[in-house]
């Protein structure tokens, strides 16, 4: 662990991989250091901003540094599941840098539990990991202008949900009728930290009677 300060009011702490990211933040957000305002998650980082008139960040880097991680918060969380239409525009590309067709990529796409590991890039959009899923998906070596909202992707080691249309180099396998981020709703974004997912073939999901 390196914790590093970033200007006067937030402290980063550097850690080695996403599953001690994950860890370290489900003991952070259990108990949250006094005075710390916001806890924010990335790949290998996590930022917390303070109330200078509360703390200071040496009493937080020491309350961090105190602080046990929670190895288990992957089989914790609330786990939400995404029914999907697996007629993306580059599926069958996908399952060729798979080395696999298109229906082993649906299989081993919809046998996985996923954790959202951190949110980016758009209000809404959560990066999902699975410690079981060992593919390296490229990303697209020419990104769309514009990837519709719902549009269920893949790149590197994640997977992704586009909550809005936006430009996007992911490659997409699928699409979702699901809107996973509504200012309507409470909280507005579906998937948060911590959150786990499982996606459903729509296609071969149970009808009913």
């Amino acid at each position: 662990m390196r914790v590093l300060p970033s200007g006067s009011t937030a402290l980063l702490v550097e850690l080695d991989d996403l599953d001690q990211v994950l860890a370290l933040y489900a003991a952070l957000q259990a108990d949250p250091p006094t005075g710390v305002t916001e806890i924010v998650p990335a790949a290998r980082t996590i930022l917390l901003v303070i109330d200078r008139a509360a703390t200071s960040l040496p009493e937080v880097e020491a309350t961090v540094r105190r602080t046990t991680p929670r190895p288990a918060v992957r089989a914790e969380g609330e786990l939400v599941e995404i029914p999907v239409t697996y007629v993306g525009e580059d599926l069958q590309d996908a399952a060729r840098l798979l080395g696999c067709d298109c229906d082993e990529l649906v299989r081993r796409h919809t046998a996985e539990e996923w954790t959202v590991g951190f949110c980016g890039f758009a209000p809404g959009f959560g990066y999902l990991t699975s410690p079981t899923w060992r593919f390296d998906v490229p990303r697209r070596a020419s990104p769309r202008t514009r990837v519709p909202a719902g549009a269920v992707a893949l790149a590197g080691e994640f997977t992704g949900i586009y909550p809005r249309p936006s430009p996007g180099g992911w490659q997409l396998v699928g699409r979702t009728d699901v809107a996973v981020f509504d200012l309507s709703r409470e909280p507005s974004a579906l998937l948060r930290p911590g959150i786990r997912v499982r996606f459903v073939d729509a296609a071969r999901a149970p009808r009913p009677a």
